[in-house]
């Protein structure tokens, strides 16, 4: 089933960046970074919410890193008793692993591309990450249907929680301890309830970037022209496409940096359980960049993913939306089931939250990244009564359609028409 949210031009919202195809030019005064100059930037935006300097930010983007693998190591060392993992920023940096029992773990240190990281283990959790994500796809149907607005459902791996994203009016209804013990009580694991103002929503609506990323399309019927945002280049290794949110109209452009619109054919849609993707193909060869600041002046190469399965809480992550522009900040919750349903029905706990701290109407399908790593495409958010962003989700690269994959920078060019072929004829007789 095809769904579809709609939008009026200079009404509502901005999407969010993309990439240029191959051959077209970059915006006048565009430049594009290296894998160095991208942490810098994202090092001096997330400083300060950090409460650190820029120079201490750069160093441990780096260590973030560099401290993904041997940290999946532990984890998987203490499987049968992790209930998480989390990054620490301040006094140092270091890593957290939350273990249940008692049994006390020395603390350990852990070699990050020559430089010494400390790992600290904590007991005392009470259920394993397994049993928590286990306990939002065992409960979310029973969940939502005793509350007036569905939560949304994740999991803190600081505290070892399952955190359900309640409405204020539930919260008044049922009294605040009451209706956390009763989930607690459902569950059978730790509950945090944690209130918003405004429901979660998908971010789609406005008009898209100028110079390469703005994505054009209309729907039979409607008069009125839909804008969406192109997120990252991909390929199933014969055509190239973007790929941008589900509820997109079928049919899109893209408008190059010299303001022609680029036919872009529909591939398919995505948009149940873990997945809000649509592909787009491409006749012409797209090039692995994307917009990373405001003005859409700076690009970005892709030099590859992190896959899902490696997120920590306290992980950094960017994003660039038209509507909000650029910023970074801390992955929140992993394993998050968002509320309503956004996901044609109820979503799978498989997408990632991250703290804003921008977000608004119009980033849906913007990319979310660091440095020059793909980490997903943002789906949707939620708002506080002011109407600043509480959090935004994203869908993971690791959930893109079957048979597709980003295009990096190590990827020879594809999706260029093949040239003409002149047959040899046999010589006349």
């Amino acid at each position: 089933m095809r769904w579809l949210v709609r939008f009026r031009l200079g009404v509502l919202a901005a999407l969010a960046a993309g990439a240029p195809a191959a051959g077209q030019s970059l915006p006048a005064g565009a430049s594009r970074q290296t894998t160095a100059d991208a942490l810098a930037q994202d090092a001096a935006a997330v400083a300060p919410r950090l409460a650190i300097t820029t120079d201490i930010a750069r160093r441990q983007l780096d260590l973030q890193q560099a401290s993904a693998a041997a940290t999946q190591v532990l984890a998987d060392r203490y499987s049968d008793r992790l209930a998480g993992v989390a990054l620490v920023h301040r006094p140092e940096f270091g890593i957290v692993l939350l273990l249940t029992g008692d049994a006390p773990v020395p603390d350990a240190v852990i070699d990050a591309a020559g430089t010494p990281v400390p790992v600290t283990f904590r007991t005392g959790a009470r259920v394993r990450l397994t049993d928590l994500v286990q306990a939002i796809t065992a409960y979310q149907g029973t969940i939502r249907a005793s509350l007036a607005s569905p939560p949304g459902l994740g999991v803190d791996q600081r505290t070892g929680e399952l955190v359900a994203v309640v409405s204020g009016r539930d919260v008044a209804r049922e009294g605040h301890y009451a209706l956390r013990d009763r989930l607690a009580t459902l569950t059978h694991v730790p509950v945090r309830l944690r209130v918003v103002d405004q429901p979660t929503l998908d971010m789609a609506d406005g008009p898209g970037v100028e110079g390469g990323g703005r994505m054009i399309g209309r729907v039979p019927g409607d008069t009125h022209r839909y804008l969406c945002t192109a997120g990252f280049a991909v390929t199933d290794g014969v055509r190239a496409a973007m790929i941008t949110a589900a509820h997109c109209p079928d049919d899109l452009g893209m408008r190059d940096a010299d303001g022609r619109e680029r036919p872009l054919a529909f591939v398919g849609q995505w948009g149940w359980g873990n997945q809000d993707v649509q592909l787009n193909a491409s006749a012409d060869p797209l090039d692995p960049l994307f917009f990373a600041d405001t003005a859409g002046t700076v690009s970005r190469p892709v030099t590859g993913a992190a896959p899902r399965a490696g997120m920590r809480a306290g992980d950094v992550v960017c994003h660039r939306g038209e509507r909000t522009g650029y910023s970074c900040s801390e992955v929140e919750l992993t394993d998050f089931a968002p509320a309503g349903d956004l996901c044609g029905g109820a979503c799978l706990p498989t997408w990632t939250t991250v703290g804003g701290p921008a977000c608004k109407g119009g980033d849906s399908g913007s990319p979310v990244f660091l440095g020059t790593t793909a980490y997903g495409i943002l789906k949707g958010g939620s708002y506080r009564a002011d109407g600043s962003c509480a959090f935004y989700f994203y869908m993971s690269t690791d959930y893109l359609p079957s048979g597709w994959r980003l295009l990096t920078v190590a990827d020879p060019p594809i999706g260029a028409a093949p040239p003409p072929v002149t047959p040899t004829l046999p010589p006349a007789p």
